[in-house]
């Protein structure tokens, strides 16, 4: 196991000594741990840029063949850091009119075209663009402490980080529409009851539920899931014609991998395949 911190130096709100993202590898599992506890792992500028940096590191390397996102303390996400972001509305920062085009939206494209399967950790609060985090991940487990809630309009801003999208295609229109209109909460249990969350457990067992679910995705076939996850991107905004073309291109993709033969073959010898990704 390796683990490195990186971000900016002097990133407010992340314990002395430590990076806003904490960055640790075991075997082709990486965790990224939003480190920021004490603003409730809120987006600040250093975060933003450390995360975006971790994510595009994470898919051009072959090592790694899932990962999983969580947060530091009792919150996974807090969303954008408002102390901040009054800050620079009142400087009249240029980067206020950009923080979506520059963050929010590479983020949601950065998690959803991972050719490599997402596990969303929620432990705490997901709010905001911390919730839309987790639902641009692949999957959700979710500690019992954990809560979800579109808190956009509660501080008279519209939806970000793809919200817009991923949340109905989970819960559904009218459910989503409750949710971003009236902002109130949505319990790990509820969340479980309307397909927010694949998986609730008890808080002390979140981060062993998540690795071994992660482990179990890095020894499968990697190619194929990220061919799936392009299958089902494809499928969301196009006819059934057009998604038969391309699950017919992507299967051509399947059948000529090293993973596919190696299935077979595992098939035929009647034993479990042995996937390198590849």
């Amino acid at each position: 196991m390796t683990s490195s911190n990186r971000g900016a130096p002097g990133a407010s709100a992340a314990p002395s000594g430590e990076a806003p993202l904490l960055v640790v590898d075991d075997g082709g599992v990486r965790v990224l741990t939003l480190n920021r506890p004490a603003a409730f792992n809120s987006f600040d500028l250093s975060l933003k840029g450390a995360l975006l940096s971790a994510l595009a590191e994470a898919a051009d390397d072959p090592s790694v063949r899932a990962l999983v996102i969580t947060g530091a303390g009792r919150a996974f996400c807090a969303g954008q850091d408002l102390k901040e972001h009054m800050a620079l509305v009142a400087t009249g920062d240029e980067r206020v009119a950009t923080a979506v085009s520059g963050f929010y939206n590479p983020l949601v494209r950065a998690l959803v075209g991972m050719g490599k399967p997402v596990i969303a950790a929620v432990n705490g609060a997901a709010a905001g663009a911390g919730a839309g985090l987790a639902f641009a991940c692949d999957l959700r487990i979710a500690a019992r402490s954990a809560t979800f809630s579109m808190a956009f309009a509660g501080v008279g801003l519209s939806a970000d980080t793809g919200a817009s999208f991923l949340l109905p295609r989970l819960v559904g229109q009218g459910r989503a529409s409750a949710m971003m209109l009236l902002g109130e909460k949505v319990d790990a249990a509820e969340a479980l009851r309307i397909g927010m969350v694949d998986r609730v457990v008890v808080d002390a067992d979140l981060a062993g539920t998540a690795g071994e679910l992660a482990r179990r995705l890095a020894d499968g076939p990697t190619r194929a899931y990220g061919l799936i996850k392009a299958s089902l991107r494809h499928s969301a905004s196009a006819d059934l014609e057009s998604t038969l073309a391309f699950e017919d291109r992507a299967q051509a993709d399947c059948f000529a991998s090293d993973d596919h033969r190696e299935a077979v073959s595992a098939f035929v010898d009647r034993r479990p395949p042995r996937f390198h990704g590849h």
